[in-house]
């Protein structure tokens, strides 16, 4: 390696024998060697001058071996530099010593030579890689921050003109309306419904983009449990209408009130229900309700009679940008964010998001709660939630 082949190298070691033995062989072997007789002159040198790697005795005056290591990794500049100390045989704790202080590797005396050589190219190369990780890794984290910057930003661009065309469309739906012209009742309809959809989608991104930075913002409020479900459905209601299916409503008490982010917990509901339609065909029977589960946690919950998930698909499902179809009609509609963006809904209310489904059985997927969000007494027992 061509880098290897330049690298720099500083040699500290009292012994003025091994410092031009070392030298010698480092020089033979491609490198660009400097010599310092102490652990002092080596550190006022690598104050100086750039260096690649650093060889050092453990035992010399002034200023040690160890104390140079340390020095060295308390440094800014010089905390990645690979050390490797030389010490005498036999001495096991010196080694143990080093390597606590920042030692990258060591050799010992009397030196073979062969060793020697092989020993500074595998930790030049090693120290290659290391370098070549961190910048790829600085990288990666780079266009990560620019993602989520772009995603943010688009996000926050594209809802304003969307607003002003689902508005107006909206003006002219109501105006086709007033007209009886249903033709373009029906057109003014399609913008209207296009829009709305994607300003969802965008309102996901935003959303997960929030949620991948850092901890949701809660404006939090006591709400009611029934009033949470009929919200859900009622985001749902073209869709649910749509497709014949049954949306049974069950609430263990309807007297309990939860403190949570009224439109975040909404959402995921609505998240829910909409997959369970999606995936359990026409004329399905839905199950959407509340339990407190008998540890006293709450439990809302979404439960189909649709095909199931394998444990497999279930993981995928649960990764941003995911898709799976699931319906007995060919649909690749969404983002691939609903199961991600419930579940950092959940966390972010101090819970979880759990899902109970296996091929054949249909799913049941359930928003728990910390019992403390719970603003009325448990009922007694409770009811324990199976798919």
């Amino acid at each position: 390696m061509s880098t290897m082949k330049k690298a720099r190298i500083l040699l500290a070691d009292d012994d003025p024998i091994m410092r031009e033995l070392a030298s010698a062989k480092l020089t033979e072997a491609g490198w660009d060697p400097s010599v310092a007789k102490d652990g002092r002159e080596a550190r006022v040198m690598l104050e100086s001058d750039r260096f690649d790697l650093l060889i050092t005795d453990l035992e010399m005056p002034h200023m040690d071996g160890f104390e140079l290591t340390q020095k060295i990794r308390s440094s800014d500049h010089h905390n990645e530099l690979p050390i490797i100390v030389i010490t005498g045989t036999g001495h096991s704790d010196a080694v143990e010593r080093a390597f606590s202080a920042g030692a990258t590797s060591f050799l010992t005396k009397p030196m073979n030579w062969t060793l020697f050589s092989q020993s500074v190219r595998f930790v030049l190369r090693a120290s290659e890689d290391q370098k070549a990780l961190r910048v790829a890794l600085e990288a990666a984290d780079a266009g990560a921050r620019f993602k989520e910057s772009l995603l943010s930003m688009m996000s926050h661009e594209l809802r304003t003109p969307l607003n002003a065309i689902i508005g107006f469309s909206q003006i002219l739906n109501d105006l086709f309306e007033q007209q009886d012209d249903h033709l373009h009742k029906e057109y003014a309809g399609y913008i209207v419904d296009g829009g709305k959809r994607l300003l969802n989608s965008i309102s996901d991104i935003l959303l997960a983009s929030d949620a991948s930075a850092g901890p949701l913002s809660l404006d939090e409020a006591e709400c009611e449990l029934e009033e949470l479900l009929e919200a859900a459905q009622s985001e749902l209601s073209k869709t649910i209408a749509a497709s014949s299916v049954t949306v049974n409503v069950i609430v263990d008490n309807k007297d309990h009130e939860l403190q949570c982010d009224r439109r975040l917990i909404v959402r995921a509901l609505a998240k829910l229900l909409e997959n369970a339609v999606k995936f359990s065909g026409q004329e399905a029977k839905i199950f959407i309700g509340a339990t407190v589960l008998r540890n006293g946690d709450l439990a809302l919950f979404v439960k189909d009679n649709g095909p199931g998930l394998s444990s497999e698909a279930l993981e995928q499902a649960l990764q941003p940008f995911s898709q799976l179809d699931m319906s007995l009609k060919r649909s690749n509609e969404g983002l691939g964010l609903g199961l991600p963006i419930v579940k950092a809904i959940a966390e972010n209310h101090g819970g979880d998001l759990k899902i109970i489904s296996s091929p054949g059985k249909g799913a049941q997927a359930m928003i728990v709660l910390p019992k403390a969000r719970l603003l009325a007494a448990a009922s007694d027992g409770g009811v324990q939630m199976t798919a």
